[in-house]
């Protein structure tokens, strides 16, 4: 049995009007049209559904048992297009961000309240954890974007850069910054480094060149977040390394920053989603304030 939405309906608007005429008038057909949807359905049935006289047509014992489960189906799929329908509208009006905690509590904000502006209708849902653990919340559906320093194209997402940030030198200071000064690889020698875990790709990235230049801290001493690191170079343990995209984050702390040249070295900063997912009007919306204020986060 391979009946269609049309015939059943087309049963049913017969059955309910008891009479092909009338059922025709409701249902906007010609009454041969009508007639034949009917034809079909008996067809594939196997038995006659109407006792068709001059005066009136009238259900068969088969045709009020097919009319009770019609009228159920057609009911349970109209209920489940409205669910559907719903969903839809709820997953296009929200917006779910994973970013690592620092991009989260400096970055976001400023750009979230420009987005709520524009867009007031959508919720937004901001997920703060560590690089893996992004990257597995879009993996998974859990976010829809997320961002940060991905330096690894996996086959589930689609990366996007979005924004390039030079690294920087982070050192004690009496006061907080208020201008971003220069400085190069060689001032770095010999220093106390605050760094990330070797594992991290931002490390991965400052331990290569520093490598490559020659420079040797005098000993290196590695945390988990970019926030310590501002915070433990301020009590004095050391300088560390970081993007400028923390530039709003290091003026709220005593200490001086100092953009790296001789060479300058930047890295890519991403936006990445699920491989296969829609992209949504509020995903759009929100690429347009990253691309338009990220460049701005590291003056």
């Amino acid at each position: 049995m391979n009946l269609t939405m049309r015939q059943i309906r087309a049963f049913l608007s017969v059955a309910q009007a008891g009479s092909f005429t009338r059922a025709a008038e409701r249902v906007h057909m010609t009454q041969a049209g009508l007639s034949i949807l009917v034809r079909e359905v008996e067809k594939q049935l196997g038995a006659r559904l109407f006792d068709r006289t001059t005066r009136a047509v009238q259900l068969t014992e088969a045709g009020r048992r097919f009319a009770a489960v019609a009228e159920n189906v057609l009911q349970q799929l109209d209920d489940a297009g409205t669910e559907v329908g719903a969903l839809g509208q709820r997953t296009r009006q929200q917006l779910r961000i994973a970013a690592t905690p620092l991009v989260s509590s400096h970055l976001l904000p400023q750009m979230l309240a420009r987005f709520s502006q524009a867009q007031p209708e959508v919720r937004i849902q901001l997920l703060d954890s560590d690089l893996q653990g992004v990257q597995a919340l879009v993996e998974s559906g859990a976010a829809d974007i997320g961002l940060g320093f991905f330096f690894k194209v996996t086959s589930g997402l689609v990366r996007r850069q979005i924004a390039e940030f030079a690294l920087m030198k982070v050192s004690p200071a009496a006061e907080a910054p208020t201008t971003v000064g220069r400085t190069g690889w060689t001032s770095l020698r010999g220093t106390r480094l605050i760094t990330l875990p070797a594992e991290n790709p931002i490390q991965r990235s400052i331990d290569t060149h520093l490598h490559r230049l020659g420079v040797t801290p005098e000993e290196t001493q590695p945390v988990s977040f970019i926030a310590t690191m501002i915070s433990m170079v301020e009590a004095g343990f050391g300088s560390a390394v970081i993007p400028t995209f923390a530039v709003a984050a290091c003026r709220r702390h005593r200490v001086a920053i100092d953009v790296l040249g001789s060479p300058q070295v930047k890295l890519g900063f991403y936006r990445v989603s699920r491989r296969g997912a829609a992209q949504t009007a509020a995903m759009q919306a929100f690429d347009e304030v990253l691309v338009e204020l990220l460049p701005t986060m590291s003056r």
